[in-house]
């Protein structure tokens, strides 16, 4: 049970990474509240940071997870 709780926690940053390197707004965030959330917006600001600096494309390719 615990590591699909983890799964979903690392899911939802993912797709808040995704989300904020690709300069959407954070109020998408489909989740409501809770832990999930949370990861989703810690994901988002990180991917907002990296768009800020310049790590799209190709010179984002480092920050990809291949798990």
């Amino acid at each position: 049970m615990r590591r699909q709780k983890r799964d979903m926690v690392e899911r939802a940053f993912q797709r808040g990474y995704q989300a904020g390197i690709k300069g959407r707004n954070k109020e998408i965030c489909p989740y409501e509240e809770g832990e999930i959330r949370q990861q989703w917006m810690t994901g988002w600001r990180e991917g907002r940071t990296d768009q800020w600096d310049g790590l799209t494309g190709v010179s984002g390719i480092h920050k990809i997870d291949l798990h």
